[in-house]
Order: C-alpha cells, then structure tokens, then sequence
C-alpha cells in the first residue's frame, strides 16, 4: 500500500518530466541555436522559455508556408492560432493541430512534428504559473498578430518585398523584437535581484532580439532569393543593414553584460550571451566572405566555452568575442588562453 501510495505522488513529477524530456527533443529538432542555449537555462525558467520557443515556431512556420500553403490559408492558421492562445485548451489545440496537418505547410520534418504535438506543448502552456503563462500568451500573441499583417502584404506569390529600412526593422520587432521583450519578461519573473535593472533591460530587449534577426537576414540572403523570399528592402545599402546589426549587436552585448553585473544565475547569462557571440561571429563572417557563410562547429564550440570561462571567473562575457577575434586562425587553437 505504502509502495503504491509512493508511486501515485511520484507520477506528477515523472509525467513532467516525461514532457520536459519530449519538449526537448522538439526544441532539438526545430532550432540548432536554441538547443543550445536553452538547457543553460535554470528552472522554471528553463522550461517557460522552451514553451514559448516552441509557440513561435509554430508561427513562424505559418508565417514561412508561402511554398505550400496560400496567402489566405496563412493568414487563417495564424488567425486560428492566436485565438487558440486566446483561449488556450488542449481539445482545441488537437483539432486545430488536426486541420493543420491536413496538408501540412512545411516540408521540414521537425516542424510537422512540431505541429502535431501542439497538445503537448499547450498541456504545458497551462501548468505554467498565472504569471509566466499570462508574458508568454501575450507575447506570442502579439508576434502572430503582426505576422498575418505582414503575410496580408505579400505578394501573389506569397513574397514579402520590404519597402526600407523601417519596414524591416517593424518586421524583425514583429518575429524577433518581441522575443526579447518577453524573455526579460520572464527573467524578472525569476526573483528580486533584477528589478533594479528593469528598466535598463526593457529599453534594449527589442534590440537584442532585431540584432540576432538582422544577422540571419544577412547570412540567409542570398539562399532566401532563391526561395522566393527577400527581407532586404531594395533601397537600402547592404553596408546600412550590417551597421543597424552592429548597433543591435552592442545593446544586446550590454543586455547580457547587465544580467550579469545584476548577478543573474550564470545560466541566464550563459543563455544571452552565447546567442549574441555567435551572431557576432557569423556577422564578422558573413560580411567578409558574404551571404551563406557559416561558423563551423568547432567555432561554436570554441566561443560556447570562452562564454562560460568568461562567466565563470567574474570577466565581463564580450571579452571572450575580443579574444577569439584576434586573428582568422583555428579558434581552438586559443581556446585556452587565460
């Protein structure tokens, strides 16, 4: 009787866990990046932040369908899904999920599978605090509300052509600003120790979140062409867009230096910076030998562990990028400068 009594109490903690372990495999399989970063994470913050990675993914992979689906059905599935947040239920998230995948409208494997456990990710959605659920709900809501007005403005095709440099800066704060406004959100959720950075925070989150989107559109330029899609307004100079990312990319490295100096746990900053280290690098990268390139893995594992020597001997983290920037030399190569 004692055994089974154990077993009842226990089985919350391993249906949770059980979730957690399949919200991962999601994230593994939707975003290389976020993989990453993500696990550094402390709970529950950890887990909040994978909910709502996984609610913009799917989105985004609306926002994306321009191959597969119309602009109608596009605009529909993001009007669908922001009242399923609205009024978020599991039942309504299966049927929906069901309608969905009638004619799935990507062909990338991990976000069909993705948009089959939207249950799954809703489930969790609901155990979240009042709190945590109310910053993702709306965050997320708001991004997929600004996503159909972009997709309304594309053309017969489906492409987005943006007209100037405002125009592609409302459409990374659309798909990429608000993350990093939700994210602070969320990481003063966590306790007191932050609130007296709040407002420093808040005044360069969007930044933070535009800098890593304007990186991609970048580095994806030239294969996004090839697609059918074209983020970079005509009438502004290449070098305009690479200073915007640059500018982002110091807000953004002064947002995580903050989290820092706050004496935020170490995976919070872990979780800022890496992201940011590597769109410097791929930044560096892609304006030297041009759209498409990449840092190779060896690179991200370099700047992955100068981020963490960084954090933990108390060095403020841009100085692991002044580090591995000296020279085109294999990173690994000074990996153990100290």
């Amino acid at each position: 009787m004692m055994k089974q009594d154990a077993a009842r109490t226990a089985s919350p903690g391993s249906q949770r866990d059980a979730r957690d372990e399949r919200l991962h495999d999601l994230l593994v399989k939707t975003s290389r990046t976020f993989a990453l970063a993500i696990p550094q994470l402390p709970q529950p913050t950890q887990r909040a932040v994978t909910i709502a990675y996984l609610l913009f993914r799917i989105a985004d992979t609306f926002e994306d369908a321009s191959v597969l689906w119309d602009r109608p059905r596009r605009i529909a599935a993001l009007e669908e899904f922001d009242l399923l947040l609205a009024e978020p239920s599991v039942e309504r998230a299966s049927a929906c999920a069901q309608g969905w995948l009638l004619e799935p409208p990507s062909d990338h494997a991990g976000y069909v599978e993705l948009l089959d456990e939207t249950p799954l990710v809703f489930a969790a959605l609901l155990e979240q605090t009042g709190a945590a659920r109310a910053v993702i709900i709306d965050h997320t809501r708001r991004t997929t509300q600004l996503m159909a007005e972009f997709v309304t403005q594309t053309d017969g095709g489906g492409v987005l052509r943006l007209r100037d440099l405002d125009d592609l800066r409302a459409y990374c704060y659309a798909v990429a600003g608000i993350v990093g406004e939700m994210l602070t959100e969320l990481f003063l959720l966590s306790g007191d120790r932050l609130a007296a950075s709040a407002s420093y925070l808040r005044e360069r989150a969007s930044a933070f979140g535009e800098g890593l989107q304007l990186v991609n559109i970048l580095k994806d330029s030239a294969s996004d062409e090839v697609e059918g899609r074209n983020f970079l307004p005509s009438t502004v100079n290449r070098g305009e867009v690479f200073a915007l990312a640059r500018t982002d990319l110091q807000a953004a490295t002064e947002y995580s230096r903050e989290l820092q100096r706050a004496g935020a746990q170490a995976g919070v900053v872990a979780f800022t910076a890496l992201p940011v280290e590597l769109a410097w690098a791929t930044l560096d990268r892609v304006e030297k030998k041009g759209p498409g390139s990449k840092i190779t893995r060896v690179e991200v594992y370099a700047l992955y562990s100068a981020v963490h020597r960084a954090i933990a001997k108390g060095r403020p983290v841009l100085e692991a990028r002044k580090r591995l920037r000296r020279s085109d030399e294999d990173p690994m190569d000074r990996g153990s400068e100290d």
